[in-house]
């Protein structure tokens, strides 16, 4: 995105209430945000072909039928970081993915419903060319949500 192509404040909010209810009608989302049916539709369509918004996605409680969830720190050799990512981004068990500095390239976040899972997951995931490293970590409770 180039300078000229700099967000909005409507753009922000129309984000922020996307983020909060990918699902909600557009109709609602005029209201909310005090603009027209169409200003929202025309800005959607603005920010998918400009790539701000990449798609729609469901978010699970942490009570859903997924409950094992790990970290998982990926080192990533060369210049295979994009076939990585793309990799990773289409395996349904990674429900987050995070470039990172320091010691690790990627962070993976996994939802998978046994620690089998995580096992056969992790073991996809070693698979990957150019990864040469990896760190899991299980995730136990969540005491901050």
């Amino acid at each position: 995105m180039s300078s000229s192509e700099v967000l909005d404040p409507l753009d922000h909010s129309l984000i922020a209430a996307l983020r909060k209810d990918g699902r909600a009608p557009v109709a609602e989302l005029a209201r909310e945000l005090g603009v027209t049916r169409t200003t929202v539709t025309k800005r959607i369509e603005r920010l998918q072909e400009r790539g701000v918004i990449v798609g729609f996605t469901v978010q699970l409680g942490h009570d859903a039928a997924h409950d094992v969830r790990a970290i998982c720190h990926l080192a990533i050799e060369g210049r295979t970081m994009n076939a990585a990512i793309a990799t990773l981004r289409g395996m349904p068990a990674v429900t987050g993915l995070h470039a990172t500095n320091g010691e690790w390239d990627l962070i993976a976040e996994l939802t998978v419903p046994t620690l089998a899972d995580v096992d056969h997951t992790l073991g996809r995931i070693r698979e990957i060319t150019g990864v040469h490293r990896s760190e899991t970590s299980l995730l136990l409770r969540s005491v901050l949500v």
